[in-house]
Protein backbone atom coordinates (compact mmCIF):
# COMPACT_ATOMS: atom_id res chain seq x y z
CA UNK A 1 0.00 0.00 0.00
CA UNK A 2 1.47 3.99 -0.86
CA UNK A 3 1.37 6.50 2.35
CA UNK A 4 -0.51 8.55 -0.64
CA UNK A 5 -3.68 5.96 0.50
CA UNK A 6 -2.82 7.20 4.13
CA UNK A 7 -2.21 11.32 3.14
CA UNK A 8 -5.27 11.00 1.11
CA UNK A 9 -7.57 9.42 3.69
CA UNK A 10 -6.44 11.61 6.19
CA UNK A 11 -7.30 14.54 4.41
CA UNK A 12 -11.42 13.15 4.00
CA UNK A 13 -11.22 12.80 7.44
CA UNK A 14 -10.78 15.68 8.64
CA UNK A 15 -13.68 17.05 5.77
CA UNK A 16 -16.10 14.99 7.71
CA UNK A 17 -17.72 15.58 10.56
CA UNK A 18 -20.05 12.90 10.80
CA UNK A 19 -18.69 9.36 12.94
CA UNK A 20 -20.35 6.97 10.29
CA UNK A 21 -18.66 8.67 7.56
CA UNK A 22 -15.47 8.64 8.88
CA UNK A 23 -15.67 4.82 9.92
CA UNK A 24 -16.47 4.73 5.97
CA UNK A 25 -13.45 6.18 5.00
CA UNK A 26 -11.09 4.15 7.07
CA UNK A 27 -12.87 0.87 6.25
CA UNK A 28 -12.14 1.35 2.71
CA UNK A 29 -8.58 1.70 3.31
CA UNK A 30 -8.03 -0.83 6.10
CA UNK A 31 -9.48 -3.57 3.91
CA UNK A 32 -6.56 -3.15 1.14
CA UNK A 33 -4.20 -2.99 4.19
CA UNK A 34 -2.00 -6.81 4.21
CA UNK A 35 -1.80 -8.27 7.87
CA UNK A 36 2.40 -6.80 8.03
CA UNK A 37 0.84 -3.57 6.79
CA UNK A 38 -2.00 -2.80 8.94
CA UNK A 39 -0.28 -1.97 12.35
CA UNK A 40 1.78 0.48 10.09
CA UNK A 41 -1.51 1.96 8.89
CA UNK A 42 -3.00 2.27 12.41
CA UNK A 43 0.23 3.52 13.95
CA UNK A 44 -0.07 6.67 10.85
CA UNK A 45 -3.23 7.46 11.13
CA UNK A 46 -3.35 7.53 14.77
CA UNK A 47 -0.09 9.81 14.49
CA UNK A 48 1.83 7.44 16.90
CA UNK A 49 4.00 5.00 14.93
CA UNK A 50 3.93 1.41 16.25
CA UNK A 51 8.20 1.84 17.55
CA UNK A 52 6.93 5.33 19.39
CA UNK A 53 9.56 8.19 19.82
CA UNK A 54 12.14 7.60 17.40
CA UNK A 55 14.15 11.01 18.62
CA UNK A 56 13.00 13.01 15.50
CA UNK A 57 12.22 17.14 16.59
CA UNK A 58 11.74 19.80 14.78
CA UNK A 59 15.45 20.62 14.92
CA UNK A 60 16.07 17.58 12.63
CA UNK A 61 12.56 18.35 10.36
CA UNK A 62 13.74 21.13 9.83
CA UNK A 63 17.61 20.56 8.75
CA UNK A 64 16.19 18.26 5.56
CA UNK A 65 15.99 20.53 3.03
CA UNK A 66 14.88 18.86 -0.04
CA UNK A 67 12.70 19.10 -2.93
CA UNK A 68 9.78 16.84 -2.91
CA UNK A 69 9.26 13.64 -5.37
CA UNK A 70 7.62 13.96 -8.59
CA UNK A 71 5.44 11.20 -7.87
CA UNK A 72 3.93 9.05 -5.01
CA UNK A 73 6.16 5.72 -4.99
CA UNK A 74 6.21 5.61 -0.97
CA UNK A 75 4.97 2.50 0.52
CA UNK A 76 3.85 1.64 4.16
CA UNK A 77 6.89 -0.80 4.39
CA UNK A 78 9.43 1.85 3.05
CA UNK A 79 8.32 4.48 5.60
CA UNK A 80 8.04 1.76 8.32
CA UNK A 81 11.66 0.72 7.53
CA UNK A 82 12.98 3.87 7.91
CA UNK A 83 11.28 4.38 11.39
CA UNK A 84 12.84 1.00 12.56
CA UNK A 85 16.35 2.51 11.51
CA UNK A 86 15.61 5.56 12.88
CA UNK A 87 14.65 4.29 16.33
CA UNK A 88 17.73 2.21 16.50
CA UNK A 89 20.30 4.69 15.91
CA UNK A 90 22.36 5.28 19.45
CA UNK A 91 25.68 6.34 20.31
CA UNK A 92 27.84 9.04 18.55
CA UNK A 93 27.12 9.95 15.26
CA UNK A 94 23.12 8.83 16.01
CA UNK A 95 21.73 12.86 15.51
CA UNK A 96 23.46 12.87 12.14
CA UNK A 97 22.30 9.42 11.02
CA UNK A 98 18.88 10.48 11.91
CA UNK A 99 19.38 13.73 10.11
CA UNK A 100 20.11 11.51 6.86
CA UNK A 101 17.57 9.26 7.50
CA UNK A 102 14.86 12.10 7.31
CA UNK A 103 16.45 13.74 4.68
CA UNK A 104 15.76 10.60 2.06
CA UNK A 105 12.55 9.78 3.42
CA UNK A 106 11.10 13.30 2.62
CA UNK A 107 13.22 13.77 -0.44
CA UNK A 108 11.14 10.51 -1.70
CA UNK A 109 7.85 11.95 -0.44
CA UNK A 110 5.27 14.16 -2.31
CA UNK A 111 4.80 17.69 -0.97
CA UNK A 112 1.75 16.43 0.79
CA UNK A 113 3.18 12.99 1.97
CA UNK A 114 6.18 15.12 3.75
CA UNK A 115 3.78 17.27 5.02
CA UNK A 116 2.01 14.49 6.93
CA UNK A 117 5.38 12.39 7.61
CA UNK A 118 6.57 16.32 9.44
CA UNK A 119 2.32 15.56 11.42
CA UNK A 120 3.42 12.00 12.72
CA UNK A 121 7.29 12.89 13.37
CA UNK A 122 5.85 16.21 15.33
CA UNK A 123 2.77 14.78 16.59
CA UNK A 124 0.35 16.95 15.24
CA UNK A 125 -1.80 14.70 13.17
CA UNK A 126 -5.56 15.29 13.80
CA UNK A 127 -8.02 14.78 11.38
CA UNK A 128 -10.89 13.74 14.05
CA UNK A 129 -10.70 9.93 13.64
CA UNK A 130 -9.73 8.81 17.50
CA UNK A 131 -9.51 5.41 18.64
CA UNK A 132 -12.94 4.44 18.84
CA UNK A 133 -13.98 5.01 15.25
CA UNK A 134 -10.86 3.42 14.37
CA UNK A 135 -11.24 0.53 16.50
CA UNK A 136 -15.13 0.29 14.68
CA UNK A 137 -13.65 0.83 11.15
CA UNK A 138 -10.60 -2.25 12.04
CA UNK A 139 -14.22 -4.23 13.24
CA UNK A 140 -16.12 -3.48 10.10
CA UNK A 141 -13.66 -3.94 7.31
CA UNK A 142 -12.98 -7.91 8.86
CA UNK A 143 -16.52 -8.12 9.24
CA UNK A 144 -16.44 -8.95 13.48
CA UNK A 145 -18.37 -7.76 16.15
CA UNK A 146 -16.66 -4.53 17.53
CA UNK A 147 -16.73 -5.55 21.35
CA UNK A 148 -14.40 -8.91 20.70
CA UNK A 149 -11.80 -6.15 19.01
CA UNK A 150 -12.51 -3.62 21.57
CA UNK A 151 -12.12 -6.05 24.65
CA UNK A 152 -9.14 -7.60 22.99
CA UNK A 153 -7.08 -4.68 22.32
CA UNK A 154 -8.06 -3.13 25.87
CA UNK A 155 -6.14 -6.62 27.31
CA UNK A 156 -3.43 -6.34 24.73
CA UNK A 157 -3.25 -2.98 25.26
CA UNK A 158 -2.52 -2.35 21.39
CA UNK A 159 -5.16 -2.00 18.86
CA UNK A 160 -3.05 -2.92 16.49
CA UNK A 161 -1.69 -6.25 17.99
CA UNK A 162 -5.97 -7.24 18.36
CA UNK A 163 -6.14 -6.41 14.94
CA UNK A 164 -3.33 -8.21 13.31
CA UNK A 165 -4.38 -11.13 15.66
CA UNK A 166 -7.93 -11.70 14.10
CA UNK A 167 -6.56 -11.46 11.12
CA UNK A 168 -4.20 -14.46 11.71
CA UNK A 169 -6.24 -16.41 14.17
CA UNK A 170 -10.12 -14.97 14.06
CA UNK A 171 -12.45 -13.88 16.06
CA UNK A 172 -12.07 -17.23 18.26
CA UNK A 173 -8.55 -16.06 18.88
CA UNK A 174 -9.52 -12.39 20.12
CA UNK A 175 -11.99 -13.58 22.37
CA UNK A 176 -9.67 -16.00 24.19
CA UNK A 177 -7.40 -12.66 25.14
CA UNK A 178 -7.04 -12.86 29.13
CA UNK A 179 -6.52 -9.83 31.27
CA UNK A 180 -2.65 -9.90 31.73
CA UNK A 181 -1.08 -9.60 35.06
CA UNK A 182 1.99 -7.14 35.42
CA UNK A 183 0.43 -5.12 32.29
CA UNK A 184 -2.01 -2.47 32.85
CA UNK A 185 -5.71 -2.10 31.91
CA UNK A 186 -7.61 0.49 30.64
CA UNK A 187 -10.27 1.10 34.12
CA UNK A 188 -14.06 0.92 33.97
CA UNK A 189 -15.45 4.45 34.31
CA UNK A 190 -18.90 5.27 35.99
CA UNK A 191 -21.55 7.69 34.10
CA UNK A 192 -23.70 10.30 36.11
CA UNK A 193 -27.05 9.87 38.04
CA UNK A 194 -28.78 12.79 39.20
CA UNK A 195 -30.09 10.82 42.41
CA UNK A 196 -29.12 7.84 44.42
CA UNK A 197 -32.88 6.84 43.94
CA UNK A 198 -32.54 7.32 40.93
CA UNK A 199 -29.05 5.41 40.27
CA UNK A 200 -31.31 2.23 42.09
CA UNK A 201 -34.26 2.17 40.22
CA UNK A 202 -36.02 -1.07 41.84
CA UNK A 203 -32.75 -2.87 41.75
CA UNK A 204 -30.50 -4.84 43.87
CA UNK A 205 -26.75 -2.63 43.74
CA UNK A 206 -23.54 -2.45 45.77
CA UNK A 207 -23.84 1.22 46.95
CA UNK A 208 -19.97 2.53 47.25
CA UNK A 209 -18.27 5.25 48.66
CA UNK A 210 -17.04 7.63 46.08
CA UNK A 211 -13.86 8.60 47.06
CA UNK A 212 -11.96 11.88 45.94
CA UNK A 213 -8.51 10.38 45.09
CA UNK A 214 -6.25 9.33 42.45
CA UNK A 215 -6.94 6.11 40.76
CA UNK A 216 -4.50 3.12 40.90
CA UNK A 217 -4.48 -0.54 39.24
CA UNK A 218 -2.29 -2.69 41.53
CA UNK A 219 -0.67 -6.01 39.81
CA UNK A 220 1.06 -8.71 41.35
CA UNK A 221 2.85 -11.80 40.19
CA UNK A 222 4.97 -13.73 42.84
CA UNK A 223 6.93 -10.80 44.62
CA UNK A 224 7.00 -8.51 41.94
CA UNK A 225 3.75 -5.70 41.99
CA UNK A 226 3.34 -2.79 39.41
CA UNK A 227 0.92 0.39 40.52
CA UNK A 228 -0.30 2.25 37.67
CA UNK A 229 -2.50 5.23 37.51
CA UNK A 230 -5.81 5.59 35.30
CA UNK A 231 -3.63 6.90 32.28
CA UNK A 232 -1.68 3.40 32.76
CA UNK A 233 1.45 5.00 33.96
CA UNK A 234 3.72 3.64 36.07
CA UNK A 235 4.44 4.54 39.80
CA UNK A 236 5.31 1.75 41.64
CA UNK A 237 8.36 3.46 42.95
CA UNK A 238 5.95 6.81 44.08
CA UNK A 239 3.95 4.19 46.46
CA UNK A 240 6.35 1.75 48.64
CA UNK A 241 3.68 1.08 50.55
CA UNK A 242 0.95 0.01 49.03
CA UNK A 243 3.50 -2.26 47.16
CA UNK A 244 4.03 -3.62 50.71
CA UNK A 245 0.28 -4.41 51.39
CA UNK A 246 -0.41 -5.58 47.69
CA UNK A 247 2.56 -8.17 48.52
CA UNK A 248 1.18 -9.19 52.10
CA UNK A 249 -2.20 -10.12 50.59
CA UNK A 250 -2.63 -14.11 50.68
CA UNK A 251 -3.05 -15.01 47.15
CA UNK A 252 -0.99 -14.63 44.13
CA UNK A 253 -1.99 -13.25 40.10
CA UNK A 254 -3.71 -10.33 41.38
CA UNK A 255 -5.17 -7.49 39.94
CA UNK A 256 -7.28 -4.80 42.16
CA UNK A 257 -8.77 -1.77 41.31
CA UNK A 258 -8.84 1.03 43.91
CA UNK A 259 -7.92 4.79 45.18
CA UNK A 260 -5.14 6.11 46.77
CA UNK A 261 -6.03 8.90 49.46
CA UNK A 262 -4.65 11.67 51.63
CA UNK A 263 -6.01 11.73 54.86
CA UNK A 264 -5.39 14.19 57.91
CA UNK A 265 -4.54 13.30 61.08
CA UNK A 266 -8.20 12.95 62.40
CA UNK A 267 -8.58 10.22 59.50
CA UNK A 268 -10.49 12.68 57.01
CA UNK A 269 -9.60 12.83 53.62
CA UNK A 270 -7.96 15.42 52.09
CA UNK A 271 -8.47 17.61 49.39
CA UNK A 272 -7.71 16.28 45.54
CA UNK A 273 -5.27 18.74 44.74
CA UNK A 274 -3.44 17.74 48.63
CA UNK A 275 -3.44 14.19 47.20
CA UNK A 276 -2.17 14.16 43.61
CA UNK A 277 0.43 16.85 45.37
CA UNK A 278 1.84 13.76 47.12
CA UNK A 279 1.22 11.54 44.42
CA UNK A 280 2.97 12.98 41.96
CA UNK A 281 6.43 13.25 44.09
CA UNK A 282 9.39 11.13 43.82
CA UNK A 283 8.05 8.89 46.68
CA UNK A 284 4.96 9.26 48.86
CA UNK A 285 4.76 11.00 52.13
CA UNK A 286 2.94 9.24 54.96
CA UNK A 287 -0.80 9.86 55.39
CA UNK A 288 -1.21 8.04 52.12
CA UNK A 289 -3.76 5.54 52.47
CA UNK A 290 -5.04 3.38 49.83
CA UNK A 291 -8.79 1.17 49.19
CA UNK A 292 -9.69 -1.46 46.84
CA UNK A 293 -13.26 -1.50 45.15
CA UNK A 294 -12.69 -4.42 42.36
CA UNK A 295 -10.42 -7.70 42.10
CA UNK A 296 -9.81 -8.38 38.37
CA UNK A 297 -7.61 -11.57 38.51
CA UNK A 298 -6.98 -13.66 41.69
CA UNK A 299 -5.13 -17.06 42.06
CA UNK A 300 -4.20 -16.72 37.86
CA UNK A 301 -7.66 -16.75 37.13
CA UNK A 302 -9.76 -13.54 35.28
CA UNK A 303 -12.80 -11.96 36.96
CA UNK A 304 -13.47 -9.46 34.55
CA UNK A 305 -16.44 -11.43 32.89
CA UNK A 306 -17.80 -12.33 37.03
CA UNK A 307 -20.89 -10.66 37.69
CA UNK A 308 -20.12 -7.64 40.73
CA UNK A 309 -21.64 -9.95 43.34
CA UNK A 310 -19.09 -12.37 43.09
CA UNK A 311 -15.74 -9.83 42.60
CA UNK A 312 -17.07 -7.84 45.46
CA UNK A 313 -17.44 -11.21 47.66
CA UNK A 314 -13.96 -12.39 46.05
CA UNK A 315 -12.47 -8.57 47.10
CA UNK A 316 -13.57 -8.61 50.96
CA UNK A 317 -12.29 -11.74 51.84
CA UNK A 318 -8.68 -10.52 50.49
CA UNK A 319 -8.35 -7.59 51.70
CA UNK A 320 -10.86 -6.98 54.65
CA UNK A 321 -10.88 -3.69 55.85
CA UNK A 322 -8.95 -1.93 52.98
CA UNK A 323 -12.19 -2.86 51.19
CA UNK A 324 -14.11 0.64 50.04
CA UNK A 325 -17.01 0.35 52.91
CA UNK A 326 -20.24 -0.48 50.70
CA UNK A 327 -23.58 -1.56 51.44
CA UNK A 328 -26.55 -3.81 49.27
CA UNK A 329 -29.69 -2.88 48.86
CA UNK A 330 -32.61 -2.45 46.87
CA UNK A 331 -34.13 -0.19 49.10
CA UNK A 332 -33.37 3.71 48.37
CA UNK A 333 -33.85 4.58 51.50
CA UNK A 334 -31.08 2.69 52.96
CA UNK A 335 -29.57 3.86 49.78
CA UNK A 336 -29.90 7.10 50.27
CA UNK A 337 -28.74 7.12 54.45
CA UNK A 338 -25.69 5.30 53.63
CA UNK A 339 -24.85 8.12 50.48
CA UNK A 340 -25.18 10.74 53.58
CA UNK A 341 -23.14 8.89 55.83
CA UNK A 342 -20.25 8.87 53.01
CA UNK A 343 -20.67 12.64 52.49
CA UNK A 344 -20.53 13.01 56.45
CA UNK A 345 -17.56 11.35 56.59
CA UNK A 346 -15.68 13.64 54.19
CA UNK A 347 -16.03 11.48 50.61
CA UNK A 348 -17.37 13.31 47.45
CA UNK A 349 -20.59 11.11 47.28
CA UNK A 350 -21.35 7.28 46.35
CA UNK A 351 -21.13 4.91 43.07
CA UNK A 352 -24.20 2.77 43.00
CA UNK A 353 -23.01 -0.35 41.00
CA UNK A 354 -25.37 -3.15 39.44
CA UNK A 355 -24.29 -6.33 41.20
CA UNK A 356 -25.02 -8.24 37.26
CA UNK A 357 -22.26 -6.21 35.89
CA UNK A 358 -18.73 -7.08 34.40
CA UNK A 359 -16.44 -5.71 34.28
CA UNK A 360 -16.07 -3.50 31.27
CA UNK A 361 -12.35 -1.98 30.31
CA UNK A 362 -12.08 1.18 29.38
CA UNK A 363 -15.91 1.85 29.62
CA UNK A 364 -18.27 4.05 30.72
CA UNK A 365 -21.69 2.90 30.75
CA UNK A 366 -24.95 2.45 33.11
CA UNK A 367 -23.73 -0.50 35.29
CA UNK A 368 -21.93 2.11 37.75
CA UNK A 369 -23.37 5.51 38.30
CA UNK A 370 -21.56 7.93 40.52
CA UNK A 371 -23.99 10.38 42.41
CA UNK A 372 -22.39 13.36 44.05
CA UNK A 373 -24.29 16.70 45.94
CA UNK A 374 -23.31 18.90 43.67
CA UNK A 375 -23.27 18.17 40.01
CA UNK A 376 -19.85 17.83 38.31
CA UNK A 377 -18.57 17.23 34.74
CA UNK A 378 -15.54 16.44 32.89
CA UNK A 379 -15.17 19.25 29.93
CA UNK A 380 -12.28 20.59 27.35
CA UNK A 381 -11.00 23.55 27.05
CA UNK A 382 -11.45 24.76 23.55
CA UNK A 383 -10.54 28.44 23.82
CA UNK A 384 -10.00 30.97 26.81
CA UNK A 385 -10.87 35.26 26.62
CA UNK A 386 -9.26 37.57 27.77
CA UNK A 387 -9.51 38.66 30.78
CA UNK A 388 -10.51 42.21 32.15
CA UNK A 389 -9.62 44.91 35.55
CA UNK A 390 -7.16 42.87 37.58
CA UNK A 391 -7.43 39.85 35.45
CA UNK A 392 -6.31 42.20 32.53
CA UNK A 393 -3.25 40.13 31.12
CA UNK A 394 -4.44 36.58 31.76
CA UNK A 395 -6.56 34.30 29.70
CA UNK A 396 -9.69 33.70 32.12
CA UNK A 397 -12.91 32.97 30.47
CA UNK A 398 -12.93 29.51 29.35
CA UNK A 399 -14.68 27.94 26.78
CA UNK A 400 -15.91 24.60 27.38
CA UNK A 401 -16.77 21.62 25.45
CA UNK A 402 -18.59 18.58 25.77
CA UNK A 403 -17.53 15.13 23.90
CA UNK A 404 -20.09 14.74 20.60
CA UNK A 405 -20.27 10.90 20.02
CA UNK A 406 -21.57 11.81 16.68
CA UNK A 407 -19.25 13.83 15.58
CA UNK A 408 -16.18 12.55 17.25
CA UNK A 409 -15.74 15.77 18.09
CA UNK A 410 -16.23 18.06 21.09
CA UNK A 411 -19.38 20.65 21.10
CA UNK A 412 -19.33 23.77 23.01
CA UNK A 413 -21.51 23.98 25.93
CA UNK A 414 -20.91 26.92 28.13
CA UNK A 415 -18.16 29.14 29.21
CA UNK A 416 -16.84 30.31 32.76
CA UNK A 417 -14.25 32.44 34.92
CA UNK A 418 -15.57 31.43 38.45
CA UNK A 419 -13.66 29.75 40.59
CA UNK A 420 -10.15 29.60 39.27
CA UNK A 421 -7.45 31.16 41.88
CA UNK A 422 -4.73 33.25 40.53
CA UNK A 423 -2.16 30.70 40.79
CA UNK A 424 -4.59 28.73 38.10
CA UNK A 425 -4.80 31.90 36.28
CA UNK A 426 -1.35 32.37 35.67
CA UNK A 427 -0.85 28.59 34.82
CA UNK A 428 -3.53 28.29 31.86
CA UNK A 429 -2.70 31.75 30.31
CA UNK A 430 1.09 29.99 29.63
CA UNK A 431 -0.49 26.77 28.76
CA UNK A 432 -3.36 27.65 26.78
CA UNK A 433 -0.65 29.90 24.65
CA UNK A 434 0.89 26.83 24.11
CA UNK A 435 -1.81 24.92 22.71
CA UNK A 436 -2.99 27.34 20.57
CA UNK A 437 -4.04 26.89 16.82
CA UNK A 438 -5.71 30.24 16.46
CA UNK A 439 -5.09 33.64 18.36
CA UNK A 440 -7.80 36.56 17.68
CA UNK A 441 -8.38 40.04 19.66
CA UNK A 442 -10.85 38.05 22.33
CA UNK A 443 -8.25 35.45 23.13
CA UNK A 444 -7.60 31.86 21.37
CA UNK A 445 -8.73 29.11 20.20
CA UNK A 446 -6.46 26.13 21.06
CA UNK A 447 -6.05 22.24 21.07
CA UNK A 448 -8.98 19.79 22.64
CA UNK A 449 -6.20 18.43 25.34
CA UNK A 450 -6.80 19.87 28.93
CA UNK A 451 -9.55 18.46 30.94
CA UNK A 452 -11.09 20.28 33.60
CA UNK A 453 -13.82 19.51 36.27
CA UNK A 454 -16.82 22.08 36.24
CA UNK A 455 -18.91 21.92 39.23
CA UNK A 456 -22.62 23.15 38.14
CA UNK A 457 -26.15 23.79 39.51
CA UNK A 458 -27.21 22.28 36.70
CA UNK A 459 -28.25 22.29 33.25
CA UNK A 460 -30.73 24.41 30.64
CA UNK A 461 -32.34 24.46 27.62
CA UNK A 462 -30.06 27.04 25.02
CA UNK A 463 -29.89 27.85 21.28
CA UNK A 464 -26.83 29.95 22.39
CA UNK A 465 -24.29 27.00 22.08
CA UNK A 466 -24.28 24.56 19.41
CA UNK A 467 -24.82 21.19 21.71
CA UNK A 468 -28.44 23.06 22.75
CA UNK A 469 -27.85 23.57 26.68
CA UNK A 470 -25.98 25.58 29.05
CA UNK A 471 -24.25 25.48 32.02
CA UNK A 472 -26.08 26.81 34.88
CA UNK A 473 -23.70 28.56 37.70
CA UNK A 474 -20.77 26.94 36.24
CA UNK A 475 -17.19 27.23 38.15
CA UNK A 476 -13.88 25.24 37.75
CA UNK A 477 -13.14 22.77 40.52
CA UNK A 478 -9.98 21.51 39.37
CA UNK A 479 -7.84 20.61 36.13
CA UNK A 480 -8.25 17.04 35.83
CA UNK A 481 -4.46 16.22 34.48
CA UNK A 482 -5.10 12.32 35.57
CA UNK A 483 -7.80 12.39 32.14
CA UNK A 484 -7.13 12.57 28.34
CA UNK A 485 -9.54 14.71 26.37
CA UNK A 486 -11.40 11.68 25.10
CA UNK A 487 -12.37 10.88 28.46
CA UNK A 488 -14.26 14.07 28.98
CA UNK A 489 -18.28 13.68 29.08
CA UNK A 490 -20.31 13.30 26.17
CA UNK A 491 -22.77 15.65 25.61
CA UNK A 492 -25.67 13.29 26.26
CA UNK A 493 -24.68 13.71 30.03
CA UNK A 494 -25.28 17.27 29.82
CA UNK A 495 -28.57 16.41 28.48
CA UNK A 496 -29.48 14.23 31.13
CA UNK A 497 -29.24 17.52 33.60
CA UNK A 498 -31.68 19.76 31.93
CA UNK A 499 -33.94 21.07 34.83
CA UNK A 500 -37.39 21.88 33.89
CA UNK A 501 -37.60 24.67 31.73
CA UNK A 502 -39.85 26.47 34.10
CA UNK A 503 -37.05 26.81 36.75
CA UNK A 504 -34.23 27.94 33.76
CA UNK A 505 -33.49 31.33 33.60
CA UNK A 506 -34.90 32.58 30.13
CA UNK A 507 -32.05 32.58 27.53
CA UNK A 508 -31.44 33.19 24.30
Amino acid sequence: MLLQRIVHASARLADEPGRLAKRAILVDLLRDATVDELPVALGLLRGEPQQGRVGVGWRTLGAADVAPAAAATLTLADVDGVIDELGAAAGDGAGGLRARLVADLLGRATADEAAYLWRVFAGEVRHGALDGVLTDAVAAADGVPPASLRRAAMFLGDLAAAAVLGRTGGVGARDAVGLPVLHPVQPMLASTAMSVTEAVAGSTVSVEWKLDGARIQAHRLGDAVRLYTRNLNDVTARLPDVVAIVRSFPADGLVLDGEVLGVDERGRPEAFQDTMSSFSTEASRPGLCVWFFDLLHVAHRSLVDAPLSERRAALEALVGPMAVPSVRTDDPTVAEAFARDALAAGHEGVVVKDLDSTYEAGRRGAAWRKVKPVHSVDLVVLGAEWGHGRRRGTLSNLHLGARDPDGDGFVMVGKTFKGLTDAVLAWQTVRLQELAVDRHDWGVTVRPELVVEIALDGVQRSRRYPGGVALRFARVRRYREDKQADEADVLGTLRRLVVDARNATPEG
